[in-house]
């Protein structure tokens, strides 16, 4: 989950490694370095500069520190091997400082690779599992193309892989398994990197390294190889994205102003989503489909759960979700007839990628939904859906969130339209609502400051229960889940009706529940199962979707969102819910966009 940024060309190179490594500061932040080819005499050495702790902290380091060069490599560490120091950041080196690389992965065989090479002599000054890559690659003979492509064959496990040599200047040597990787093209020079906002302010232009592929980069020249050495041709692809949608414009973090982004992100995933051409199935395949497995980490999860309850009602087809993390672990029955769909943000979760693959070995027909395009879920699928979310710099998933709920409710009434298991008038009533919800999301964010307020008024609470039913659980869940990946305060999502089988023993003067209480069929229930709780001494904190006098009079905290049928209050709860996890968490002085022991893309296992 580490981030890799690498120039050759004729630019400002380390201003060129610093920008880029702080906009991928969301996949790693335990501790950083770059390393510049430098001229040294009549030829080049590497200068290394290492820092533990965030970009800045490497930053003030460099001050007017010289390190020139047009040719680098950087990297941003979330620490998987060996704890976050100065000792253990990238880039490494071998003894002989001939290769210096960073690297995103996990080398599962290390151990027995580092003890062989210490049999031969080599020093190691490092906790990690990557300091044995150098080696191995200073260890082999000929270009350090050739050592690259060689390596994958002594290696297990994955990663994305730069380096940089002295003897061979101006040169970048990459390769990747399992580990994303892309390479960017500019009249002023060429990029490696893990993700395209790393040098989105310098080209629109990209290219896909697979897997098992290595590159060589030049100023001038970007050549791909295949497992085989054989050269690849493939065609760039160029990216919309604006570099304002990488930066913070004016805002006092990302995740406040990707939340603000949401009225847009869900109206540009609509946008011309009548049909679903993407899953390349035609109406006679949607008939046919008999059961739909959901596949999903995380927040990804509790969009599928949405997903569950609407797919189900609507075009009445059953629907099993499944965490990535533990499908290919319980040796699952694809049954025929099923379709599976993946759902990831980045596209490069790695639990969700071996689940993919896991399907589609046993025969399954998987489509993915994802921001990334070009992904590598997107190109293992058999089909790909797009969320139009833009580039998420935050940490914790909001506006991604939301565009995949609206996937759910798309891709759900498509099915139950073309298996015809939805009336007209309900299509309707579901469409209509579906068009204003943009607008809606907007009424929320414009009034954020009254839930800034609550935030303000419930920060004390040292144990948060989300509480829902039906369509209000997996908010329920998520509410919970963002509350601790930005506060780091004990939050827990339940079903409400499951309070009494236990969870309710925690109800004290320090605990808050949050009843998510849209207006739908359980609500008087969900109202009883609230009281209960208040009775055991705990507050409330209600999100319902109107004005309702008697409830207001009944919780601590209220809050309203507009009306809308019960199968789309979801999407309207989310708000709420990601603006006070975010206020509560300002309030305690935390780092909301880089949250202590996560990243943004979950790259190892």
């Amino acid at each position: 989950m580490c981030g890799i940024v690498a120039y050759t060309g004729d630019g400002n190179c380390r201003q060129i490694l610093i920008e880029g490594l702080k906009r991928l500061e969301y996949r790693g932040y335990d501790s950083a370095g770059i390393a510049i080819l430098s001229p040294k005499n009549e030829g080049y050495s590497v200068q290394l500069l290492k820092e533990a702790g965030k970009i800045r902290e490497l930053e003030a380091e460099l001050g007017n520190r010289k390190m020139e060069g047009g040719c680098g490599i950087g990297h941003t560490r979330w620490a998987t091997h060996g704890e976050p120091n100065k000792n253990n950041a990238h880039p490494h080196q071998d003894c002989k400082g001939e290769v210096t690389l960073v690297h995103n992965g996990i080398i599962e065989n290390y151990i027995t690779l580092k003890k062989d090479l210490e049999a031969n002599g080599h020093r190691f000054l490092s906790d990690t599992d990557t300091e044995v890559l150098p080696h191995l690659l200073e260890h082999s003979q000929g270009s350090l193309l050739k050592a690259m492509q060689s390596l994958s064959k002594k290696i297990k496990g994955s990663g994305a892989i730069v380096a940089i040599s002295p003897n061979e200047p101006g040169v970048l040597i990459g390769t990747r398994i399992s580990s994303p990787l892309i390479a960017g093209i500019s009249e002023k020079g060429n990029f490696l990197a893990s993700d395209i906002p790393a040098v989105l302010e310098h080209t629109r232009k990209f290219l896909l390294i697979e897997d098992y592929e290595t590159v060589r980069v030049t100023p001038k020249k970007v050549e791909i190889f295949d497992r085989q050495g054989r050269p690849v041709r493939r065609e760039p692809f160029n990216v919309d994205w604006s570099i304002s949608s990488a930066q913070k414009d004016g805002f006092d973090d990302f995740m406040l102003k990707e939340i603000f982004e949401q009225p847009k992100a869900v109206r540009d995933t609509m946008r011309g989503r009548q049909a679903f051409e993407e899953l390349n199935m035609d109406e006679q395949q949607i008939k046919g489909i008999k059961k739909i497995n959901i596949i999903a980490c995380g927040t990804s999860y509790h969009a599928a759960l949405t997903g569950k309850q609407l797919i189900e009602k609507w075009a009445r087809v059953p629907v099993e979700i499944d965490y990535s993390s533990e499908y290919r672990y319980r040796d699952p029955v694809v049954e025929a007839g099923s379709l599976f769909v993946a759902i990831t943000q980045s596209g490069e979760t790695i639990d969700t990628l071996a689940a993919i693959r896991e399907a589609r070995s046993k025969g399954a027909r998987v489509v993915a939904i994802t921001n990334i395009v070009g992904s590598s879920a997107a190109r293992e699928s058999d089909s790909v859906i797009y969320t139009h979310a833009g580039p998420e710099i935050g940490v914790c998933a909001t506006k991604t969130f939301t565009a995949q709920l609206m996937l759910m409710y798309l891709m759900a009434l498509y099915f139950a339209r073309a298996k015809g298991t939805i009336n007209y008038e309900k299509f309707k009533q579901v469409s209509n609502g579906l068009e204003a919800i943009p607008d809606k999301i907007q009424h929320i964010l414009d009034r954020s400051q009254e839930i800034k307020r609550i935030a303000g008024l419930t920060s004390r609470y040292t144990c948060f229960l989300f509480l829902g039913r039906i369509y209000g659980l997996p908010m329920a869940m998520e509410g919970a889940l963002k509350l601790k990946e930005v506060s780091y305060i004990h939050a827990e999502g339940y079903p409400a009706g499951e309070m009494k089988h236990g969870p309710i023993a925690l109800a004290d003067k320090n605990t808050l529940v949050v009843g998510i209480m849209p207006h739908d069929g359980v609500y008087e229930k969900m109202l009883s199962n609230i009281l209960e709780v208040k009775a055991r001494g705990a507050d409330l904190f209600a999100i319902s979707d109107q004005r309702n006098g008697e409830l207001e009079k009944q919780v601590d905290h209220y809050f309203a969102i507009p009306e809308v049928i019960e199968e789309l209050s979801g999407i309207l709860t989310a708000i709420p819910l990601q603006l006070y996890s975010y206020y509560i968490a300002k309030n305690l002085g935390r780092d909301v966009d880089q949250p202590r022991n996560l990243a943004k893309s979950v790259t190892v296992e």
